[in-house]
């Protein structure tokens, strides 16, 4: 996704791309694997600053490629210790803004990212799918955020490190699944990002054929969001993901995907007040996850202005959590984290380009 006129961005070029490039600029293919450090491993603003390339082959690299990183527009941090960001993107007809996260654990950082500028499912209680799409990510900014992520912590001199990356930010990450794998083929380099693929995590209301090929490439874990235990209430709060691929044929496509044996795949599911959260509906969902090996990660929803919804009773999310444990159902809640700084995904967004956002 360049623009007519402009240089590549060096970020969005796979390793391969990225050996071919040196090649026509004359150089041994060995050459990418030095160049491919200094982009992923050091984080440098230009060729130029790669010292150990020779002074002409940084001058050639720079006349047909740049490095382009995400701008922060805004950066806020929780009295929790998450991070949110709000990200810049290219410029002109081709400008677009991004969320991004960075959430402490005990002994680690997690990164959600996003894949798109907006989304286009449109599910009724997320802020990001209210604003529509405004385009796919390019690999280069998929994985810029976690260098600015990565500057960030070492800025801070904070001895957790990133280990987990989740992608759960804006956009559906299906739905520009060939930058997706390019971007998640980076992170696997070993001279590069150099992530795990059991630290790895892609997020999906269900799309086909995506969903099927990428549980079946083994590339990272899967998380389906559910939100729903049937097809009638799943339509009402999230009706193009239901629509596209209704209730029961995402449980038979769920089933067809290859899994080692401690391997599952993760259920989201997030109660929203009066809506999702009865007895009745845990009971609906059991029935559900008995045709498939999963297990369930509940999200408690953190209200948001603008939206119909409002945050479960406490008593209400402890007996649906109860009632899956009761049926051996592996169950864990999510501690929201980050309310003080418009935590659910879109709403920090939303409130910059509204002039609202929190000092």
């Amino acid at each position: 996704m360049t623009l007519a006129g402009k240089k590549p961005n060096l970020l969005d070029l796979s390793f391969h791309q990225l050996e071919a490039l040196l090649v026509s600029l004359g150089e041994p293919p060995f050459r990418a694997r030095q160049v491919w450090q200094w982009l992923w491993q050091k984080a440098v603003a230009s060729p130029l600053s790669m010292t150990n390339l020779s002074k002409a082959l940084r001058e050639r690299l720079a006349e047909a490629a740049e490095i382009r990183m995400p701008r922060v527009a805004q950066k806020l941090e929780s009295s929790d210790g998450t991070v949110k960001f709000v990200l810049d993107l290219d410029e002109g007809e081709n400008a677009a803004s991004i969320e991004t996260v960075l959430i402490p654990e005990k002994t680690h950082y997690t990164q959600c990212l996003s894949t798109q500028a907006g989304c286009a499912m449109a599910c009724t209680f997320c802020r990001t799918g209210q604003m529509g799409l405004t385009r796919n990510l390019t690999p280069g900014e998929i994985l810029g955020q976690i260098l600015v992520a990565k500057a960030h912590l070492a800025a801070v001199d904070t001895r957790l490190n990133l280990r987990n990356l989740v992608f759960m930010g804006m956009g559906e990450p299906l739905l520009n699944y060939n930058n997706l794998l390019q971007a998640i083929e980076a992170l696997h380099h070993p001279q590069g990002l150099d992530f795990s693929t059991r630290r790895i995590t892609v997020s999906t209301v269900g799309i086909v054929p995506g969903i099927l090929e990428f549980g079946r490439s083994g590339m990272g874990a899967l998380a389906v969001s559910l939100h729903a235990p049937t097809q009638e209430l799943r339509e009402k709060i999230m009706p193009k993901a239901a629509k596209a691929l209704p209730l029961n044929k995402l449980i038979e496509t769920l089933k067809q995907i290859p899994l080692k044996p401690r391997e599952t795949i993760t259920f989201e599911y997030v109660l929203l007040g009066g809506v999702n959260d009865s007895l009745q509906q845990a009971k609906e969902l059991v029935r559900i996850l008995s045709h498939v090996k999963g297990k369930v990660n509940l999200i408690a929803y953190n209200e948001s202005p603008g939206l119909p919804y409002k945050t479960p009773d406490p008593a209400a999310v402890e007996a649906f959590q109860k009632a899956l444990w009761d049926k051996g159902i592996t169950v864990t809640l999510r501690k929201s984290k980050g309310r003080d700084i418009f935590a659910a995904c879109g709403q920090l967004l939303a409130a910059h380009e509204m002039g609202e956002e929190k000092e």
